[in-house]
């Protein structure tokens, strides 16, 4: 695990009609305030990756689809610095992923359909507190390709 970053299990409520998916409550431990909330879609096999804020927390959260979420610990005092955490996210795996500012973070869609990631972020966006890396960065020694073996 990287230091700061909580995986909170979230409710889904099934029946015949369908589901309700709770993503997150202001009475919830990990949330700190209201920035904005925005969906992304992946397709599968594409990776959206490396990015970092300086001041933004994320919650994420993947009601449909299935995503490969990727977190790169690169904090010059971080206990963690240095360590890569993979997380699987969609239906099957239905959790809240938080995320504090200082952590490289990038995803890649898997399965057979589009995904949706849902980000209730602590302030809105603004691109003066974001850096972006390359998904190939060798910085990270990170390999988006499927693992076989």
């Amino acid at each position: 695990m990287i230091e700061g970053v909580v995986i909170t299990p979230l409710r889904q409520i099934v029946d015949e009609r369908g589901s309700v998916m709770h993503m997150l409550r202001r009475d919830s431990p990990v949330f700190r305030e209201f920035g904005e909330i925005y969906f992304a879609t992946v397709h599968p096999g594409v990776v959206k990756a490396w990015h970092i804020h300086t001041q933004m927390t994320l919650n994420y959260a993947v009601p449909h689809g299935k995503i490969k979420f990727v977190l790169f610990d690169d904090r010059k005092d971080s206990p963690s610095k240095g360590q890569l955490q993979e997380i699987y996210l969609g239906p099957d795996n239905y959790v809240l992923v938080t995320v504090p500012p200082g952590i490289w973070n990038g995803f890649k869609g898997v399965g057979d359909f589009t995904a949706i990631v849902a980000n209730c972020a602590t302030i809105p966006h603004d691109s003066d507190e974001v850096d972006r890396r390359d998904p190939l960065d060798p910085a990270f020694g990170y390999d988006w390709r499927v693992q076989h073996g």
